[in-house]
């Protein structure tokens, strides 16, 4: 462990601004059960201290990738043809009278901490914001800009043979790109704290049902297969439960419009509708604006969803097109959304807090002689091969590779606390049951799981998948995937820690109902038959 860190700012003497600031914006069945609409109300929190402030800034900047440029998410190189819909950087700052806290999401596949830290330390610089208390986390679109995999320089210090493989047969970041979503995403967060403006504010959760699915089924031979294909006879369930909660925490101004809000949800972002796009979040967003306008800012927050995506390979039917898809998940999502918004009763959620913890875990090693058999099948073209093959040996060569310089990863925990709400992050795409574990051992009443947050290290699948019935794709070893087998417990537990030493905001329910006089008249009456 390197260290941990918390957050308690007292907040500059600077004007605090008239409003919210805004960069450039675009424009079946949903069965699912409202649980909650927790708040704090306003009159008693300031009651309770007749000094507390609560304001509120939402920004947003565009980060649409050009045509031509590369599409990351696999192990090879795709390349954008045509544009969808627009990516974005969208952030919101709270502030208490004495801490801020920044949460941030970008429209892209991943984070990696460098870029975390460069412009978590620029905010600071320019905002007085201090790193522990800016999330930054990608939505995990794989349909978006060149974020990753492989990062400018990275295997500098290889062989020429390595460089190859990463550079040229390797999904890589774009330097550019990267600088443009670096600067977007400082300048969305400064816009949104220069525009932080009193306003009040509510947290709660819904149901979105049979939206997202385990992709790990358990197959008759007692091994666990990804994606199995819909069909296949040996396909006995699916290998673990989700969680179809849709977390929202939602933020108006003092006329009661709505300026933004926060919504969590555990599912990859693969429908993937055909070019460039946000993916699944386009929709979700446009559900929201369609009741509450086109100002409106969506900041989503992926759940832990390592192995829940849309896929329901349990399904009789066919799966619809890219786009389509992208509609029925995030529809759904939205929707739900939707209906927590119109529940919650806004006030003052307070106290905020900030702490993180990073963790340094390291990472798995492959045998010496599964190295050297993975130098001799990249030394062959794919077609020698099959392309799955050749894919996994490359991984295995520069992994082997990246271990040289670092085989311990720096990972970092984080709990972001809004009144009765806490937010606690992983930089791994985290298996559905450690966010589980987590609600259920948290001291807090909302727990909201973000994942690819504050950096990248690739599938933390739990114990069990490692085990003898375990396996399937998650659990492969690549340069990217390659934590411990113990990896996310030590992640989780370090994120309970960080949650305990906090203490929630009060839970506060709509004013109670008037004293009990005498019932309706109208309806005091036996029943009439003539």
């Amino acid at each position: 462990m390197v260290g941990e860190v918390r957050s308690g700012v007292p907040v500059t003497g600077r004007s605090l601004g008239a409003g919210i600031s805004r960069g450039a914006t675009s424009g079946g069945s949903l069965s699912a059960v409202i649980l909650a609409a927790f708040l704090i109300d306003s009159g008693a929190a300031m009651a309770a201290d007749a000094s507390a402030t609560f304001r509120v800034g939402f920004a947003e900047r565009e980060i649409t990738p050009e045509i031509g440029m590369e599409v990351p998410g696999g192990y090879s190189k795709a390349f954008c043809r045509e544009i969808h819909d627009p990516c974005k950087v969208r952030a919101v700052v709270f502030d208490d009278g004495k801490t801020r806290i920044a949460l941030v999401s970008i429209d892209g596949g991943f984070v990696f901490r460098p870029e975390v830290q460069r412009a978590r330390a620029e905010i600071q610089r320019r905002c007085g914001i201090p790193p522990d208390a800016v999330l930054i986390a990608a939505t995990h679109s794989h349909s978006s800009g060149p974020l990753g995999i492989v990062q400018p320089g990275e295997y500098d210090h290889a062989s020429p043979e390595v460089q190859r493989l990463a550079y040229e047969e390797s999904s890589c970041a774009d330097p550019g790109y990267l600088n443009m979503v670096f600067e977007r995403t400082v300048a969305a967060v400064c816009a949104a704290d220069e525009g932080r403006a009193d306003a009040r504010a509510g947290v709660g959760k819904g149901l979105a049902e049979k939206v997202a699915f385990c992709r790990r089924l358990r197959m008759k031979g007692g091994h666990t297969f990804t994606h199995p294909g819909q069909g296949n006879p040996d396909a006995l369930d699916y290998a673990a439960p989700g969680d179809p909660e849709v977390g929202v925490l939602g933020v108006w101004n003092g006329e009661g419009k709505l300026l933004g809000c926060v919504v969590n949800f555990a599912c990859h972002a693969t429908t993937s509708p055909k070019g460039i796009s946000a993916n699944y979040v386009y929709y979700l967003e446009k559900v929201i604006r369609g009741f509450y306008g086109g100002g409106v800012i969506i900041i989503f927050l992926p759940g832990y969803s390592g192995d829940m995506t849309q896929v329901d390979n349990l399904s009789p039917y066919a799966n619809p097109d890219g786009d389509r898809w992208a509609q029925i998940v995030g529809g759904q999502i939205g929707a739900e959304a939707l209906k927590v918004l119109l529940k919650i009763q806004p006030g003052a959620l307070l106290p905020l807090e900030a702490r993180s913890r990073v963790l340094e875990i390291p990472r798995r090693v492959p045998r010496p002689e599964r190295v050297e058999a993975a130098y001799a099948v990249i030394r062959k073209e794919p077609k020698e091969t099959n392309p799955t093959t050749w894919a996994f040996a490359k991984e295995i060569v520069l992994l082997n590779a990246l271990l040289e310089k670092a085989p311990r990863a720096e990972v970092e925990v984080q709990a972001i606390q809004v009144g009765p709400a806490v937010f606690l992050t992983s930089p791994g795409e985290m298996f559905c049951e450690y966010q589980l574990e987590e609600k259920k051992k948290s001291p807090f009443p909302l727990t909201f799981c973000v994942s690819v947050a504050n950096g990248f290290n690739g599938y933390v699948p739990t114990a069990e998948a490692f085990a003898s019935t375990g396996g399937g794709y998650e659990t492969r070893l690549t340069s990217c995937s390659n934590l411990e087998v113990g990896a996310g417990g030590k992640m989780v537990g370090a994120g309970l820690e960080l949650a305990a030493k906090m203490r929630p905001g009060e839970v506060s329910q709509r004013p109670a109902a008037p004293a009990y006089r005498q019932p309706w008249s109208y309806g005091n009456v036996p029943p009439e038959l003539d």
